[in-house]
């Protein structure tokens, strides 16, 4: 291990933390030029604290006090402290007793306790503590002291506890287990969804920048916020409001030239003032307790470097006062629930309430989307939470996720994303929503390889196809544009999940159930021999068709198609039939209705009523398109709930000493920045035997007569191949002699090849022991810097090279998924026996893959691994050439304590 020098200032450290109650703080080291901040702290904390803290009492702080708390080595010593507003509100602090083990201690101020500070500062001090060579935190407590001895048991590490001499003393092993991880990733989830709760759910809303005159965002916020019946208390303010103004007319709310005279608390303020006011605002709110702010003002990191740097700026200033942002150049949040009606957007009325949430990084996509689903299917969906983020410079999809995973009134997930900040912990989040409910997803800046204007993320440098692979993984139905996103929306949203892919079609056309058909195979769906009822057709007939279709054991799902009728019968009818045959069914089975011109059907069929409503479509495709999306979601969810997979675990694989040769080979290398180094032949070859991947030997044949000695020593019939960068891969050129037999036929091949491709020297030949007849296969991992850890598998060539036909997944990978991967492929048939081919052995092929993503897991500075060619024969795989990048590790890994993105 590598430390830095004593007294250097670990930056990375600094971090923001969601704490309990869905307020912020920030967490960093302790300086020397805190004495004053720590000595002011120490002053708020209660004598019964201080007691548990020191075992005696000591009600004040003396000088050596201050220095040895705020004076550290960053090694052997170190304090951190949660801060908000520039004050400490809480300190830990460890000092190392042995070399792999400290004692540390805890000081949470009485007026912060209960909202999970002292939670939060013991995982980023354990990350710390790790990244220090600290293995073990040891700390003695009063038995008193119940608060601070639940903080450790529930922390999910391994521990020892012991009583002596009226202490208890519990020893932590600071190694992540999968609890300490679940215990994590829990409070996350609880903290982040209560941030969320804050700002859907206030009491009392400011709008600060209300014009005096019509027209603005200001006046236009605070109308609609009036108009949709928000249930709490508006406040107008303005700087520029005449002094005395104490109500706008005629809106008739109360009128304030500043956030500080309100009288009474604010929960949330709307901001729509220029960039250059908004920090002195952003101070005022702070200062007045504001729990968050919709900043719809423009001008920030869209605009250039420097509204990206005012950017920065804002997200500080308000993390520091403990608020979240949403935005900015934000459209706005609503929220429809009745006892909150909150329309804090710029969209002109309140949608409809419904089961719908709506994540847009745009507003003119978020209000369309709005507009869409209120055309459609106000009586059939509606919308819970809406909530545009613009820049996405704080609040982002990540956080709403966490609360509509709980959210009893959301039931499906619709998200347009232009940038994903971090993808691997959306990946995350998304699949455990989608084991309760559909996340749907539309993503912009699919092709352009960087975040739209203002999206401050690391650019993704996998493909959108990889991108697409890690949704899929994880549950999510993925779209392609805005109007499948809302076509797919309605349909979850109203109707059950499919059982299966079976679709049965029927309706008055035959033409358009025969265009229904060609859909339902485009999406990937199983349809069923349509039945015609011809244009004579009746409601009637409508009726006793759709009841047997959906009484058919055979059918999971059902399209109804309708075109109009010669006399212009009027749609309310036909509407009462379908809706009425599907309610008196009483089946669990999605119908939708696809017409063509007939004005006024999607409404009839959407209304309010007695009968189950329905949803319509004006083409067969977009029907299609939405079944075949629940029909995938429905058979992802079916198999995690009977497989939900897991990461297998190998006696044979040797960790330790892995960790052990990566270490000597970084140190051989000089690697200390983030360049990677590529190993040898040699030191790849060992580090992948440590997890039972044994790469086929080849040995160098700088000249015939090694090539000869090369071969003897290997057995023949070998293999004789170049390997310099330049020719690998090109099986063009015809580079590559198999199955040579003897010695003739070997030196033969060599002079073949030299003459062919170069000298000996320039073509670095090697000899390579044969491997059994099979099926070309690629497998990699690698380290993307935003999505993650990727797996990737596909066949060697033509279709991976040229067709990007491959299969990923996030790493670590489980056994369910390298399963999926192997057949995810287009080119699969060739594994599993095409044209009478024999099969090949791919439950070895699956046994590689989640090797090579246990040692990427299990050691992240492997940030590249290349098994290329790996072939499949009838039993077993052969793995022909391998190649390793080594990395230092980051600081901070996804095992690291839960933090808010730096910014």
């Amino acid at each position: 291990m590598q430390t830095p020098p004593e007294h250097v200032y670990p930056a990375h450290w600094e971090a923001d933390v969601v704490l309990r109650d869905g307020g912020t703080a920030q967490i960093r080291p302790i300086t020397p030029e805190d004495v004053r901040r720590l000595a002011d702290f120490y002053e708020h904390v209660s004598d019964e604290s201080k007691y548990y803290r020191f075992f005696a009492p000591h009600p004040r702080l003396s000088d050596r006090d201050l220095h040895r708390f705020t004076h550290h080595d960053y090694v052997d010593r170190v304090g951190l402290a949660a801060t908000v507003g520039g004050e400490f509100i809480a300190t830990v602090r460890y000092d190392r007793v042995a070399p792999e083990e400290a004692e540390v201690a805890f000081l949470v101020q009485d007026a912060h306790q209960g909202r999970g500070v002292a939670s939060a500062l013991l995982e980023h001090i354990a990350a710390v503590a790790r990244e220090r060579g600290i293995r073990r935190f040891a700390a003695e407590v009063l038995p008193a002291n119940t608060k601070m001895i639940k903080v450790f048991t529930d922390a999910g590490y391994t521990q020892k506890r012991s009583f002596e001499d009226g202490v208890v003393r519990l020893e932590l092993d600071l190694e992540p287990t999968d609890r300490s991880l679940d215990v994590q990733r829990a409070r996350e989830q609880r903290a982040e969804a209560r941030s969320v709760q804050r700002l859907i759910t206030p009491g009392s809303v400011a709008v600060i920048g209300v014009g005096r005159r019509e027209g603005g965002m200001g006046r236009t916020v605070l109308r609609n916020l009036l108009a949709g019946g928000f249930t709490g208390r508006v406040y107008a303010v303005n700087r520029a409001f005449a002094e005395g103004t104490s109500v706008l007319e005629p809106e008739g709310v109360p009128a304030h030239r500043s956030v500080a005279e309100i009288d009474g608390a604010v929960d949330l303020a709307v901001l729509a003032v220029p960039a250059d006011q908004v920090p002195s605002v952003v101070a005022d709110c702070g200062e007045h307790g504001v729990q968050g702010l919709v900043v719809l003002t423009a001008g920030y990191a869209e605009s250039g470097p420097e509204g990206r740097e005012r950017q920065r700026q804002l997200v500080r200033q308000a993390r520091s006062h403990g608020m979240r942002v949403i935005g900015p150049n934000s459209f706005g949040l609503i929220n429809t629930a009745p006892d909150t009606r909150l329309n804090a957007s710029l969209s002109p009325q309140l949608p409809t309430a419904g089961r719908i949430g709506l994540f847009s990084q745009s507003g003119a996509i978020g209000i369309a989307l709005l507009s869409e689903l209120h055309r459609r299917g106000a009586g059939l969906a509606g919308v819970s939470t809406f909530v545009s983020t613009g820049n996405r410079a704080d609040v982002s999809g990540n956080d709403f996720l966490q609360h509509w995973h709980d959210d009893p009134a959301t039931d499906v997930v619709l998200m347009y994303l232009e940038s994903i900040g971090n993808p691997r912990k959306f990946s995350r989040l998304a699949k455990r929503t989608a084991a309760r409910k559909p996340v749907v997803v539309v993503k912009g800046a699919r092709h352009g390889g960087a975040a739209p204007a203002g999206h401050a993320v690391p650019t993704i440098r996998v493909p959108d196809a990889t991108v697409s692979d890690l949704l899929r993984q994880a549950g999510v139905c993925r779209v392609d544009t805005v109007t499948e996103l809302a076509d797919t929306g309605l349909l979850l949203a109203g109707q059950p999940l499919p059982a299966g892919g079976r679709v049965a079609i029927l309706g008055n056309s035959e033409s358009l159930n025969l265009l229904s058909y060609d859909a339902c195979l485009s999406a990937g769906l199983r349809p069923l021999r349509p039945l015609d009822l011809t244009t004579a057709a009746e409601p009637a007939d409508f009726r006793r068709a759709i009841g047997r279709a959906l009484a058919d054991q055979g059918c999971d799902a059902l399209l109804v198609t309708a075109i109009p009728w010669v006399d212009g019968s009027p749609p309310a009818e036909l509407a009462a039939a379908l809706r009425g045959a599907v309610a008196e069914a009483g089946a669990a089975k999605p119908v939708a209705v696809v017409h063509l011109e007939i004005p006024g059907l999607a409404e009839a069929l959407a209304a309010p009523g007695p009968d189950v409503r329905l949803p319509a479509y004006p083409a067969a495709e977009r029907a299609a398109r939405a079944l075949g999306e629940a029909a995938r979601y429905a058979a992802w969810r079916r198999r995690t709930e009977e497989n939900p997979g897991r990461v297998p675990g190998y006696e044979d694989i040797d960790r330790a000493g892995a960790a052990e040769d990566i270490e000597v080979l970084l140190k051989a290398h000089g690697a200390t920045g983030p360049t990677a180094v590529t190993l040898s032949a040699a030191d790849t070859q060992r580090l992948l035997a440590r997890y039972g991947i044994a790469v086929l030997p080849a040995l160098p044949a700088p000249d015939p007569d090694s090539a000869l000695a090369a071969a003897h020593r290997l057995g023949f019939p070998v293999a004789l191949k170049p390997t310099a960068p330049h020719l690998r891969h090109r099986a063009d050129l015809g580079g590559v002699r198999l199955d040579l037999g003897g010695e003739a036929e070997l030196l033969r091949s060599y002079t073949e090849l030299t003459e062919l491709l170069g000298k000996p020297s320039e073509t670095r030949l090697v000899v390579q022991s044969m491997a059994p007849r099979g099926v070309d296969t690629v497998v990699r991992a690698a380290i993307d810097p935003a999505a993650g850890a990727v797996l990737t598998f596909g066949l060697a060539g033509a279709p991976s090279l040229l067709l990007g036909d491959t299969a990923h997944r996030l790493i670590p990978a489980t056994d369910r998924d390298a399963a999926e991967m192997v057949r995810a492929v287009r080119t699969a048939p060739l594994l599993f026996g095409w044209r009478g081919s024999a099969p090949v052995d791919t439950p070895a092929l699956e046994e590689l893959l989640l090797r090579l993503s246990r040692l990427v897991d299990d050691h992240p500075e492997v940030v590249g691994a290349d098994l290329e060619p790996v072939i499949v024969a009838q039993h077993g795989v052969h793995v022909l050439g391998a190649t390793i990048r080594l990395a230092p590790p980051p600081p901070r890994s996804d095992l690291g304590p839960r933090s808010l993105p730096s910014y």
